[in-house]
């Protein structure tokens, strides 16, 4: 029988402290946000996991982001990625196009499909993300004037991962400031 996992208080909410099933409501759950940062895309994610405890075959979030804000740098990837917008608005920039996504519009993105999320509208938008996790992961990172537009697109083209995140300060343990707005508070 696989075990419980004993959930710890990150200092932003409850993480897995040890492998096993656990159930945790978003409310309750760690949060990672990089709200005030001009260097590092801004937003807020839920992530479920924690530094001890990964999930080896399927990566899935929450993702808050306000009005205007990318959730990162336009790219693609040589895996499968789905995304359901749960609450609010955003701008889905994909293969050169923009699509305003609402609550319950789901992108599917096959591997190597060019995209980025933009928070609309006027309030905070909830993305569910979810994509396949394998050892050889393949990110690129185009040059989109598109998404440069929106503050979401490279410099240079590049494939590597750790150069364009470097120059962003990391996420910190918290929840973000304006979580009285957001659909579970």
């Amino acid at each position: 029988m696989v075990p419980e996992a004993r959930l710890e208080d990150s200092g932003s909410g409850l993480a897995p402290a040890s492998d096993g099933w656990f159930v945790v409501n978003v409310r309750d759950a760690q949060w990672l946000t990089a709200e005030n940062s001009e260097k590092k895309p801004p937003g807020s994610d839920c992530r479920f996991e924690s530094r001890e405890i990964s999930f080896p075959q399927l990566g899935i979030k929450l993702r808050v982001l306000k009005p205007g804000q990318p959730n990162g740098l336009f790219h693609s990837e040589n895996q499968q990625e789905a995304f359901l917008v749960l609450s609010g608005e955003c701008t889905l920039l994909v293969a050169g196009e923009e699509r305003l996504l609402q609550p319950w519009d789901f992108f599917h993105s096959p591997p190597g499909t060019e995209h980025i999320f933009v928070g609309a509208g006027d309030r905070p938008c909830v993305i569910l993300m979810a994509g396949a996790r394998s050892e050889d992961e393949q990110l690129h990172y185009p040059v989109s004037d598109l998404a440069a537009r929106y503050r979401a697109s490279v410099e240079e083209e590049t494939t590597d991962f750790e150069q364009v995140y470097m120059r962003f300060e990391p996420s910190r343990q918290e929840r973000p400031s304006y979580w009285n707005q957001l659909p579970w508070a």
